[in-house]
């Protein structure tokens, strides 16, 4: 148990997967895990853990943004046991090649700033996942299919941003989509010595202003929860 986190000892998998929204948390415990029971209700931020083909699996909520991803990521994995966590979510695209509804599997990620910031004082630390699971969800996309990118992103700690001049310049250096998270959760699984990817589905267009309606939304990361669990325990 933690002040954030109220799951008794034992009760968070080896492995998690964090989407923003706990709401979501709680649709892909039940649609994916079996033997399902909850474990965290604090603040209204759910966490489920089941089995996905005889694994422990935890899906916790990350809440929106670094400052709560930092807050949950430290927790599960500093003092609840977790090595492998997955940020699973929606994205903006940057770049015209990167279309709805693809995945972006994510090799580093940018940022302003992060709740790590100030641990590194005037050093620019490049947060990267795990190559391991890197590959194994590359290879799940590949294997069944589905439209991927791999490549940097930008974590953004501003939803209404009216930065266009640095919109541009990312996508400029090739940056593929924005998203709100992974960069914390990079720099804080590589503190604690644990794995961590994010995977996310493009749910729209900075560029043409497309967007994903609910039901594309809940289909796109229905296919980005199995590509992470498919990762998480490949070769086992």
């Amino acid at each position: 148990m933690t002040i954030h986190i109220a799951a008794a000892p034992g009760a968070i998998a080896d492995t998690v997967l964090m989407p923003g929204d706990p709401l979501r948390a709680r649709w892909a415990a039940e649609t994916f895990l079996s033997e399902v029971v909850p474990v965290n209700t604090v603040r209204g931020m759910l966490g489920f853990t089941g089995r996905w083909r005889g694994h422990p699996v935890t899906i916790h909520g990350s809440g929106m943004g670094m400052p709560s991803m930092s807050i949950y990521a430290n927790e599960l994995i500093r003092d609840l046991g977790a090595r492998t966590v997955f940020r699973i979510g929606s994205a903006g695209a940057l770049r015209a090649e990167v279309r709805l509804r693809d995945l972006v599997i994510a090799m580093t990620a940018s940022s302003v700033s992060t709740p790590s910031r100030t641990l590194f004082r005037e050093a620019n630390f490049a947060p990267a996942a795990d190559f391991g699971l890197l590959r194994a969800a590359a290879a799940a996309a590949e294997a069944r299919g589905a439209p991927f990118h791999v490549g940097g992103i930008y974590s953004s700690d501003t939803f209404y941003d009216e930065r266009q001049d640095l919109t541009d310049q990312l996508a400029r250096h090739g940056v593929l989509a924005v998203e709100m998270e992974a960069a914390e959760l990079y720099a804080v699984a590589a503190r604690h010595r644990a794995r961590a990817l994010a995977i996310v589905t493009v749910s729209d267009h900075l560029l043409t202003g497309e967007a994903m309606s609910s039901g594309e939304r809940e289909q796109g990361f229905a296919t980005m929860v199995e590509i992470a669990l498919e990762a998480a325990f490949a070769g086992r």
